[in-house]
């Protein structure tokens, strides 16, 4: 009897052990499977009534990041897309900016829902891109370097371990992984969970730093202080499964940042330090902040808006001044300027920017004007985006095979500059913008990422009622 009790107990031990192996195993085998495709359409619903112009940026647009892409799978720099193109001699430049990178994977669902490409052309790039960021460039605990060769993805210019445009590119990553689900899901969530956001964090300070670089001493340098761009930061690494970082960090962000009053001519906002137009899109190319506040009712696509709103205030006041900045022509933002002379070459200027901002005597103006400062603002002020853009249409030199140049400058010489060179992420936030416009694409796709939602939840952000 005492026999029978005691098989029946190694039975059960052994049914039990076998149980929790089949188990353990399953959940090992699920970490390697294979999400499900994805198959919804995003572009069921566009807007009617579009201006030729847009539709036009919008595609070849599309086709900057698709056409220029390094696609040889053997030179372990596939995907890479180049930071500029030389409108003059026709040709892709031989360094890529893996923020470019990002817009480019960020369009692909734009280039498939408009019918510029298939959907197996989209999957497959998209995939082979991503195998690149995960097996072939240099990565230090998750980051990318900011510039890498087309030819062989090497780092140049001895560039940094950038975090803002390691951000970029895994929006864009994030984006296509959701869109097709599958393989690219897969790789796509690797990339973004092996990122340590809070390596690249000062505990101390409660601040992200600004840059890295391995040969320096120190090897991280400056912090992202006030208000700028780096929204996204503060989103990605609440997400993060892994590598999270608190709330608090997006909180004394906020605290350090500056509230100016509102006026008759725009509500009241937090500026950025040079007042570069672009710091209030970018983030907003992914994320719809229109639809949360933060925890104390804040609303930050609301600050975008009236920020635009004084930029266009602020062109009517140097109309006079310069012949080429009125009420639709506006949006200074960091570009590619005029130099000295007429026959010198362009100059990139970061500090082009509009009254108010934060730092203020951290902005110039002289004229130039970038082509993405109003297109990347068409969903806070639709009307006076596109009365500019239509402006713009009207030089012909400011046109090109992949639509609007980086900037133009009526102003500074007997005739009009523009710009030789059309950069990566202007075009990027162009395009991304408009089909958000357009649609709302990229918001949708972005917003089901289960990481973003995490994030609303860790940053305690409230629906908008």
């Amino acid at each position: 009897m005492k026999n029978t009790h005691f098989k029946r107990l190694m039975l059960l031990i052994t049914l039990i052990l076998s149980t929790l192996f089949l188990i353990a195993c399953k959940n090992q085998d699920d970490g390697d499977k294979i999400p499900p495709d994805n198959h919804t359409l995003y572009r069921e619903v566009i807007r009617d009534d579009i201006p030729q112009v847009l539709l036009d940026e919008l595609e070849l647009g599309f086709h900057f990041f698709w056409d220029l892409a390094n696609t040889d799978k053997n030179s372990g720099a596939y995907g890479l897309i180049p930071d500029r193109y030389d409108t003059k001699n026709n040709r892709g430049g031989n360094v890529a900016s893996i923020a470019s990178v990002g817009f480019g994977l960020s369009a692909i669902p734009i280039g498939i829902e408009a019918d510029f490409i298939t959907r197996e052309e989209g999957e497959e790039r998209a995939y082979y891109t991503l195998l690149t960021f995960k097996n072939d460039l240099d990565r230090i605990n998750g980051f990318w370097f900011h510039f890498l060769s087309m030819l062989d993805g090497q780092r140049v210019w001895q560039s940094e371990l950038s975090i803002i445009d390691s951000a970029i590119m895994i929006n864009g990553a994030l984006v296509v992984g959701r869109y097709f689900g599958g393989r690219v899901q897969k790789l796509a969530y690797e990339l973004y969970e092996e990122m340590q956001w809070n390596w690249y964090f000062d505990h101390n300070a409660n601040k992200f730093y600004m840059g890295y670089w391995p040969e320096r001493n120190p090897q991280f340098q400056g912090y992202w202080n006030g208000y700028a761009e780096q929204l996204m930061l503060f989103i990605l690494a609440a997400g993060s499964p892994t590598y999270s970082v608190s709330k608090g960090a997006y909180q004394l962000m906020k605290f350090n940042s500056t509230l100016v009053a509102s006026t008759a001519d725009y509500g009241a906002f937090y500026p950025t330090w040079t007042g570069s137009l672009f710091t209030h899109q970018y983030s907003h190319a992914w994320f719809d902040f229109r639809l949360y506040n933060d925890q104390n009712g804040f609303n930050w696509f609301t600050n975008s808006v009236n920020a635009v709103d004084a930029a266009i205030a602020y062109a009517k006041t140097q109309t006079s001044i310069h012949q080429g900045i009125h009420e639709n022509s506006w949006g200074m933002s960091a570009s590619d300027g005029p130099g000295d002379t007429i026959t010198s070459g362009d100059v990139y200027r970061g500090n082009y920017g509009s009254g108010p901002a934060q730092g203020s005597n951290s902005f110039i103006v002289d004229g130039t004007v970038p082509a993405y400062g109003a297109i990347g603002s068409i969903v806070f002020r639709p009307e006076q985006a596109i009365a500019a853009i239509e402006n713009y249409r009207t030089y012909e030199n400011f046109w090109s095979t992949y639509g609007f140049k980086g900037a133009y400058n009526l102003s500074k010489f007997s005739t009009p500059w523009f710009a030789k060179d059309i950069i990566g992420i202007d075009k990027g936030i162009s395009i991304l913008m408009i089909e958000n416009y357009l649609s709302e694409m990229i918001w949708k796709i972005y917003m089901e990422v289960p990481y973003i939602q995490t994030a609303i939840e860790e940053l305690d952000f409230q629906s908008v009622t």
